[in-house]
């Protein structure tokens, strides 16, 4: 059984109503690949934007392995103390970690974002030497586009996180830097100009799928039309 865990911000916990990228790959994947495996994680909830808190279920395809480790307004820096545990716990084999906006945004400059992932991969080793990891870089969200500041930090960390990648790769516990989805438009797909639509979810879940076909031959690419 190959255990996937989406870990991420509230592009990837998503909100009341929605289907979510984690259900996108997971129908995908339920086609492309041809062993066991399911989704994994301390959590199964998505946001309820009514109440402000992690407390929905109202997944607009229930039916699907809901776990996951994201949080809406967490980052490397929430998500660093809790990986060791949730990888021990829910014996990961392979992360799909989208992170990064919302310490860049609130809590952490580039520099310091960027030694939170170095913590991170440690932690995640320390609970399975063998775990593997996909990294998405940050999209730009609206904010970029009227923020030159902000912008700038989000391509140094995308900078960054390219070298904590090229440095702490291994051949026991891979890990690979996707490309960003080639045509996301943050006009198009996303509602807010930051959390992903019903095509964002796509190409989001196609990037992963690209990233694992390619390098690890894991399942096949995504559907025509969906990435």
């Amino acid at each position: 059984m190959l255990r996937f865990m989406p870990v991420g911000d509230s592009m990837t916990i998503g909100s009341a109503g929605e289907h979510t990228w984690r259900y996108r790959l997971w129908q995908h994947l339920r086609t492309a690949y041809d062993g066991p495996f399911t989704l994994v994680g301390p959590r199964e909830t998505l946001y309820d934007k009514a109440t402000d808190a992690p407390t929905s279920y109202d997944y607009a395809d229930p039916d699907f392995p809901r776990a996951h480790l994201a949080g809406w307004g967490e980052g490397w820096l929430h998500m660093t103390p809790l990986i060791g545990g949730a990888v021990r716990d829910c014996r990961a084999d392979i992360l799909l970690v989208s992170l990064g906006l919302i310490d860049l945004g609130f809590y952490t400059d580039a520099e310091q974002t960027a030694h939170n992932v170095r913590g991170f991969v440690t932690a995640a080793r320390d609970a399975n030497p063998y775990i593997r990891m996909i990294l998405l870089p940050v999209i730009p969200n609206v904010r970029a586009e009227l923020d030159p500041s902000f912008a700038e930090q989000v391509a140094r960390f995308n900078m960054l996180l390219a070298k904590a990648v090229a440095d702490l790769d291994e051949p026991r516990s891979p890990l690979l830097l996707t490309s960003p989805p080639p045509s996301y438009d943050i006009h198009v797909d996303t509602y807010d100009g930051t959390h992903p639509n019903t095509s964002g979810e796509h190409k989001i879940a196609a990037a992963c799928a690209r990233a694992m076909h390619e390098a690890w031959g894991i399942g096949h690419p995504y559907a025509a039309g969906t990435g």
